[in-house]
């Protein structure tokens, strides 16, 4: 009976680190990403800091380009900036939860099998199987 018990904890425990570290996975992807967006925008900025400020320049949407003043695709890409930089501060967070989070699951999964050694020894012998 405590023996179908830990089994079923496993299982709930082993379920818990699956769906912990995809959610992991899944914040670094999207952090990976802000960071390109991120240094996109830095180098637009840079580029368009060295134009003089009566300039007109391209803004592409989509495949059309519209000519813009230099003020509004600045004011646009410092905008783009802070919103990158925000969300990577929120997306930063949530991965440190997150591994807080698959720690927990961890130090539960290890408490687990160090209480029933057997399970443990029947984990591994599923695992060379």
């Amino acid at each position: 009976m405590a023996d179908e018990a830990n089994r079923s904890a496993f299982m709930e425990i082993q379920g818990r680190m699956i769906d912990l570290t995809a959610k992991l996975k899944q914040v670094q992807n999207q952090m990976r990403n802000k960071e390109g967006e991120k240094k996109r925008a830095y180098l637009t900025l840079e580029e368009l800091r060295q134009l003089s400020d009566d300039t007109n320049a391209y803004k592409s949407i989509g495949r059309t380009f519209v000519l813009e003043p230099k003020s509004f695709l600045v004011n646009e890409q410092e905008q783009k900036l802070k919103d990158s930089e925000a969300s990577l501060a929120s997306l930063q967070t949530s991965k440190e939860y997150l591994e807080k989070q698959l720690a927990e699951v961890e130090n539960n999964l290890r408490e687990l099998l160090q209480q029933d050694p057997g399970l443990a020894r029947q984990i591994m012998s599923m695992a060379v199987m």
